[in-house]
């Protein structure tokens, strides 16, 4: 038995878990899934390493920067980052992989994707100038993460800058742990103005 399965039947959850598997999980995308995606600009990747050290990401783009293949397979596509490739690393090591779209803005509804991820370098039928590589994901599990603890958030005006290495832009020493220069000191403090300005 699953420890999933073991602590439904420790905490008396079996007759729930089994209408949510029955009424609310599938093993593939439908249309309805396939259409939400489509509308999505971000998404929450989890992924671990093969000891189990977990990383969770965001991944970002304009509407449609995940490309549905057919209803076991999506496409999404990796942008230029910090160059550490945390979430890519553990893909080769261990193709399982969690995700997970919210649609903050109208339904306030979820939806999760588990799967095995394999990074693809130039996938056929799909382009985006922006994307350094590619991650193709076969669906084992597809189901919904309900509305009611989700906020509903209001969209404003960003400007994005897709790929940049500029600092500033990208957030700069926001949280302080940029290591001091040799002509700085270690117990010199940094305002939030300065760091966000390097």
């Amino acid at each position: 038995m699953s420890q999933e399965k073991q602590l439904q039947k420790d905490y008396g959850s079996v007759k729930r878990a089994e209408k949510f598997y029955n009424n609310q999980q599938i093993d593939h995308l439908n249309d309805m899934m396939i259409q939400f995606i489509s509308n999505q600009e971000i998404m929450f990747i989890a992924t671990s390493d093969n000891e189990g050290n977990c990383d969770n990401s965001i991944r970002a783009g304009k509407k449609g920067f995940i490309s549905v293949i057919n209803e076991k397979t999506l496409l999404y596509p990796e942008y230029r980052g910090n160059g550490v490739y945390a979430s890519l690393g553990n893909i080769v090591e261990n193709p399982h992989i969690g995700i997970l779209l919210v649609d903050f803005l109208n339904t306030t509804i979820g939806l999760h994707i588990n799967g095995q991820a394999e990074i693809i370098d130039t996938p056929e039928g799909v382009h985006d100038p922006l994307a350094e590589r590619w991650v193709s994901v076969t669906v084992e599990e597809a189901y919904i993460h309900c509305s009611k603890h989700i906020p509903l958030l209001q969209k404003v005006d960003k400007k994005i800058h897709w790929n940049t290495d500029d600092q500033k832009l990208k957030g700069g020493n926001y949280f302080e742990v940029k290591k001091p220069t040799e002509q700085g000191s270690a117990h010199q403090p940094t305002t939030r103005s300065e760091s966000q300005s390097e």
